[in-house]
């Protein structure tokens, strides 16, 4: 069967089947295919540019001759195309109006066996604590998981924290640039993500990870023993004004509030020890990626009397029609 499909070296392939099996793209009906170094993953369907971007690695989109997986079930068995959906634990999140959430619902129950429940998103996020409102389609009533993610473990309640699995691949690199002995702070921790994934890679990284919503903090605290992460400090607080208590400790600031992050630059500033990286994320127009992002962090730096030199810049993932979620980095000096 000859599929549209991701060409990998073998060394990069786990990161990136990882990758496509969160964004919900591996077609699981084929199996995959090796030849000499290389990796051929079996696509559901054509990823956005967008898409490509957000994956680990040198990549090449391609086709391929694929064998069958015999006796799996594929959701074009049953339905007439393809469902969006992602998958957080046990849970499979659908939109709302999506067309016929029964039938969609059951199937995918029926092709993703470990789904015990459908919700459907009644709204968007919303709020100061980023909370997003469902309804139950088909499975268990609840909200509630264990969502498991590059080794750890996180207990989440979808109604009364935020997360999502598709910045997975974006918190392992923001990962790979934390070396032993660093302070890290994640303004914006909800549930834990970033800060235990950083915090497990070694004992002798110390992570500071803040959050205003009391729910998403007793969250990080549980998940903090549920992953023995005893080097992560769990602050309930503005970040705006835990960042006086931390002055020039951080080697890293994450910054993961794409809406509101520039309110808080001059904290992020406050916080950042000589050479420290700033990891900024924002939402932005397809004609202005970067530019107003920049000037804003530049201006926050000027403030603060401090230089910066931009580290990277990137395209997270699409976020809405001629809207990308961007990730900025600068390094920041005394």
């Amino acid at each position: 069967m000859r599929k549209s499909c991701i060409k990998v070296l073998k060394r990069e392939g786990e990161p990136i089947r990882r990758a496509l099996l969160e964004m919900n793209l591996l077609d699981n009906s084929c199996r995959i295919c090796s030849e000499e170094e290389f990796l051929y993953l079996p696509l559901i369907e054509e990823p956005q540019e967008e898409i490509l971007q957000e994956l680990p690695g040198e990549l090449e989109f391609t086709e391929y001759d694929f064998e069958e997986q015999e006796g799996q079930l594929k959701f074009e068995d049953l339905l007439d195309e393809v469902p969006h959906f992602e998958v957080i634990g046990d849970i499979a999140l659908i939109e709302d109006g999506t067309y016929e959430p029964m039938k969609v619902a059951d199937a995918i129950m029926q092709v993703k066996k470990n789904v015990k429940t459908v919700l459907a998103a009644l709204g968007p996020v919303e709020g100061e604590f980023r909370t997003r409102r469902f309804r139950t389609v088909a499975g268990e009533d609840r909200t509630s998981t264990i969502h498991r993610e590059y080794g750890c473990r996180y207990y989440i309640d979808l109604e009364r924290a935020y997360f999502t699995p598709r910045l997975a691949t974006e918190r392992s690199r923001i990962l790979a640039q934390v070396k032993e002995g660093q302070t890290v702070v994640d303004m914006f921790a909800g549930v834990g993500p970033y800060s235990i994934m950083i915090a497990k890679k070694s004992p002798e990284i110390q992570v500071i990870a803040i959050d205003k919503n009391p729910d998403a903090v007793e969250f990080l605290r549980r998940n903090i023993g549920l992953n023995s992460t005893v080097n992560v400090m769990a602050i309930e607080g503005d970040a705006n004004l835990e960042a006086e208590k931390f002055a020039s400790m951080a080697d890293h600031v994450i910054m993961n509030l794409p809406h509101n992050a520039h309110e808080f630059l001059d904290a992020a500033m406050k916080l950042c020890a000589s050479n420290a990286i700033i990891h900024y994320y924002g939402i932005t127009q397809e004609g202005d990626l970067f530019a107003s992002s920049l000037k804003l962090i530049m201006e926050a730096a000027e403030r603060a009397g401090r230089k910066t030199d931009v580290f990277d810049t990137r395209i997270v993932r699409s976020y809405a029609p001629h809207q990308f979620n961007v990730c900025i980095e600068v390094r920041v000096y005394s």
